[in-house]
């Protein structure tokens, strides 16, 4: 659960939607009676020194000159390590905030005069500080003008906190890693346009289905419609009644090659978020065997099934492809991404069609799909589950937190830590960590208080418990497994985590929970609601949050809430391994020397928002990410002194 405040952004791979037309400050019309406003006059001479190369971000390898015909002022980013070179646009020292209230939005007009494409982000940033930013992010061909637009309150097109528009503190404009040639671009004008609360259009693609039971045709389906449900490659696909409902009849004409036709959702995509396989029972009415293939596509790859054997003319199959792929994700030190084909590409949450193909032969055959359904296998786990680590060895149990007593066990754990890094509108609330029928809940409400619910801190919107174990249980190596069992409320962000600590003796407490130096956070899990229950991410993140940082981890990772709701997530960490399981079946295995040795505690936390998330609604609110339990182990060989509880010194804890 990496902390932000070092990112210009983790979204800028994350397509966003282009607005048709380009405007700029000299012909766009005015809406609402007020015309588009340059924040700096780019055909004015010197322009080109109100902006300054975002350091350290740039690591020096981005440089600023001047265009005079056309004027602009062009961005030079030289081949480096830098992820988000750029430029910052801000009032000179002395001068006032910018004043952008009367608008809705910045437009900054760029032309793309490298070789490559490139994804340019705008970021616009408040006096509160950085983090009070709307984003956005363009892709722009060699040669091409476009512009990126920031629509106060979005956030790469999708709603997010209102900055204060009356005070801008810098627009940054940046690009993404140079590799092998240089990224240049022009900017050419940056104006403040639009109306005051104007909304985003809506993009067509961002449209999203969710289907009652998951089921896409057949009894109790909602009827499709021809025109816009259909998709025909080859073979020709009509839509026919059935007892009430509607079955899919697929005529392969005779000829070469692969041949499919199935269906797509209206609009947008499909959000199959309860699923974890797409079932379709198929029917063979022509006269000669078929082989029927199922292709399911999603926004981040597709899963495909072919019948294990021909299927005879008036027989029946059902096709079943999996969403998980049997290979979980490996990666081959000194390597820290996934090797190829392993891990999981499929994304639930945006499945674009299914397609039941079969390979075209000398004769016409027919098949009758009778229903679609997005489903879950019967639920396993081994028996073993909870009650010792997943591998063999000489284990010694050293936590076990059943929260099963009246009150929290404050020799182990925290309710409070003076600051939230994340989405800056949640406060801790000790009333909002809840102890009952053997769990411990946090609970996330829409409730104004200051942190820690300390008169005098800063007051957000909504509350909500905390939970870890600073400065009082620490372990190097081990098993860490705990049962949760995640919210449902769209655009909450809770997880279970582990962070660096290396005692008082260290100092304050970034110098203890350092991911540099040796340090590593492990996101054991990392849940996004917006994902649906079957999904969560897993991640490590070391040498610090800044210039150095580095990350691996992939944030498909499938599993299957047991009959009341609940999963097992764990980790077992090794000198230079970290394998992470859910319901006792391992997911992912990463390999590496740098793998953390340095002793870290457990954190169990709730806030809103996450890089990929829907919107936090009000409406779904209360909402809990309950606890079960926490249990650790140790292996006997891989103890060491600092294990267990510590006994604070007089001294409180150090400030996170």
């Amino acid at each position: 659960m990496i902390n932000p405040r070092i990112l210009l952004t983790a979204s800028l791979l994350i397509p966003a939607f282009h607005f048709a037309s380009i405007l700029r400050a000299d012909d766009a019309p005015a809406v609402g009676g007020i015309a588009p406003r340059p924040i700096v006059d780019i055909s004015a001479a010197g322009s080109e020194s109100k902006f300054v190369v975002d350091e350290p971000a740039s690591k020096g390898q981005a440089t600023i000159s001047r265009s005079d015909s056309p004027a602009g002022v062009v961005v030079t980013v030289a081949p480096g390590q830098a992820d988000y070179p750029g430029v910052s646009l801000k009032p000179a020292t002395g001068e006032a905030p910018y004043d952008l209230s009367p608008f809705g939005r910045v437009e900054v007009t760029v032309t793309n005069l490298g070789t490559s494409q490139i994804g340019l982000g705008v970021r616009i940033d408040d006096s509160g500080g950085w983090q009070n930013n709307n984003a956005n992010v363009g892709y722009i061909k060699p040669g091409e003008t476009d512009v990126v637009k920031v629509v106060f309150g979005t956030s790469y097109e999708h709603p997010t906190k209102m900055i204060n528009t009356s005070s801008i503190a810098q627009i940054l404009i940046f690009g993404g890693k140079a590799t092998d040639a240089p990224e240049i671009f022009r900017i050419d004008s940056v104006v403040a346009a639009g109306v005051k609360g104007e909304k985003i259009p809506v993009d067509p693609n961002t449209i999203v289905d969710s289907p009652k039971g998951g089921l896409l045709l057949g009894a109790g389906a909602t009827a499709l419609d021809a025109g816009k449900n259909l998709v025909n490659n080859g073979a020709e696909g009509s839509l026919v009644d059935a007892s009430g409902s509607q079955n899919l009849k697929i005529v392969f004409p005779g000829g070469n090659g692969q041949m499919s036709a199935g269906i797509k959702p209206a609009a947008g995509k499909w959000a199959l978020t309860n699923s974890l396989e797409m079932r379709v029972k198929v029917r063979n009415d022509g006269h000669s065997a078929i082989t029927p293939t199922l292709h399911v596509d999603s926004q981040g790859g597709p899963v495909d099934v072919t019948a294990a054997a021909p299927l005879d003319p008036g027989a029946e199959t059902e096709l079943v492809a999996s969403y998980i792929n049997p290979k979980i994700w490996t990666n081959t030190p000194p390597s820290i991404n996934p090797n190829p084909d392993t891990g999981n590409k499929f994304t639930n949450n945006q499945v674009l069609d299914v397609l039941i193909g079969a390979t075209a032969d000398s004769s016409e055959r027919t098949l009758t799909v009778e229903s679609i359904k997005a489903d879950l296998p019967p639920y396993s786990a081994p028996d073993w589950l909870g009650t010792k680590p997943p591998v063999d060895g000489d284990w010694t149990k050293t936590l076990d937190d059943e929260f099963d007593g009246a009150t929290l066990d404050m020799t182990k754990w925290n309710n409070t830590t003076p600051e939230n890094f994340w989405d800056q509108r949640s406060h801790w609330s000790k009333d909002d960590l809840i102890l009952k029928n053997g769990t411990i809940t946090l609970h996330y409400e829409k409730k104004t208080g200051p942190m820690n619910d300390e008169p005098g801190k800063k007051e957000t919107d909504y509350a909500v418990g905390f939970l870890d174990s600073y400065g009082k249980w620490v372990q190097r190596y081990g098993y860490f497994e705990a049962r949760v069992k995640n919210p449902t409320a769209g655009g909450l962000w809770p997880a279970f985590w582990l962070m660096p600590d290396r005692g008082e003796a260290t100092g304050p407490q970034w110098k203890r929970a350092d991911t540099a130096n040796g340090g590593m956070e492990f996101d054991i899990m990392e849940f996004l609601s917006g994902w649906g229950p079957c999904r969560y991410n897993i991640a490590m993140h070391w040498d610090g949050y800044g210039k150095d940082h580095k990350s691996t981890g992939s944030a498909i990772n499938y599993v299957q809430p047991d009959k009341d709701g609940f999963i097992t997530s764990g980790l077992l960490w090794l000198p230079g391994k970290a394998i992470y399981y859910c319901n006792g079946k391992e997911i992912m295995h990463y390999e590496n020397d740098r793998v953390s040795a340095i002793p870290s505690y457990i954190i169990l936390d709730m806030v809103s928002g996450g890089w990929d998330n829907t919107q936090l609604d009000d409406a779904q609110l209360p909402d809990d990410f309950v606890v079960d339990y926490v249990r650790c182990w140790q292996r006997k060989d891989l103890a060491s002194a600092v294990d267990g509880i510590k006994t604070p010194s007089a001294t409180p804890p150090a400030t996170k």
